[in-house]
């Protein structure tokens, strides 16, 4: 049994929170900024870009934004845009995570799932370069992780693999 809820159990406990409304095309964070906010998508659709490059989109409700840049204490690393009307739950990030727990295991468990698949991905890629695959079925690998992450609302690079693990 899971420690936390599924994500639309977890959806019904953030109702108490502010709900932030956007129109298609709107940054909700910015690579840079420090907020120290947590975004919880709650209906809706977001691309997450590094360097003008979109590396996600995300529409899984109860995902989760701006979660590192809260545990770090270090501002957003990527910028993250919606792609429809898209409706969050805005939380002070600190001060939530310091007073619901439920919230932390949660955040904490998006976390640990986002590490798991980056660190099944790096093992996978360590594998086909001693077996000596090529770049492009390395790249196919590296493609199936980003989907994988992207349904689970992350991706490598946003989960904190800021490099390319080919270059």
């Amino acid at each position: 049994m899971s420690l936390v809820p599924d994500a639309a159990a977890f959806q019904q406990r953030l109702a108490g929170l502010p709900i932030m409304k956007c129109q298609a095309g709107e940054n909700v964070m910015t690579a840079g900024s420090m907020d120290g906010k947590l975004l919880f998508l709650r209906s809706g659709a977001v691309e997450v870009l590094k360097g003008g490059v979109q590396i996600a989109k995300v529409s899984a409700p109860g995902a989760v934004f701006g979660d590192l840049a809260v545990f770090l204490a270090e501002p957003h690393t990527a910028d993250v845009r919606t792609i429809v009307p898209s409706e969050f739950h805005v939380a002070d990030g600190r001060s939530l995570l310091a007073k619901d727990s439920l919230t932390t295991l949660y955040v904490a468990t998006l976390l640990a799932r986002r590490l798991d698949v980056a660190n099944r991905a790096m093992v996978d890629l360590k594998h086909r370069l001693q077996a000596g695959d090529s770049r492009r079925e390395m790249s196919r690998t590296v493609e199936k992780v980003q989907e994988l992450l992207s349904s689970s609302g992350a991706s490598l690079v946003y989960a904190g693999y800021p490099h390319d693990p080919l270059a």
